[in-house]
């Protein structure tokens, strides 16, 4: 119950943190004075904590919606099997992010 709640709740923190991305994108658009202002925030300290979370949400939502298309064809309804595949289903969003995070930081 609390991970269909989450994929929901993700699903909406989604649609927020595509609005930065969107006026990110539309300021590089406008010129290199907005592209600066807009990329100074997002390289902040709180810009990078707040795409980081992103960045998870993402994740989760991704590998939460391959759970639910399993299930879709009928496979692992049953309690136990949605148990372990929610704890495999937030453990591969947060490893996703974390390997993610470590690329974009080595580059």
């Amino acid at each position: 119950m609390v991970t269909s709640i989450a994929h929901r709740a993700s699903g909406i923190m989604l649609s927020v943190g595509s609005i930065f991305l969107a006026a990110w994108i539309i300021s590089a658009a406008i010129g290199p004075s907005a592209f600066a202002d807009v990329n100074g925030i997002a390289s902040a300290w709180y810009g990078l904590t707040l795409m980081f979370f992103w960045s998870l949400v993402l994740f989760y939502h991704l590998c939460n919606g391959v759970r639910h298309m399993i299930w879709d064809t009928g496979t692992g309804l049953n309690k136990t099997n949605a148990r372990v595949t929610g704890y495999i289903t937030i453990g591969a969003a947060a490893a996703l992010t974390v390997l993610t995070w470590i690329f974009a930081l080595a580059l």
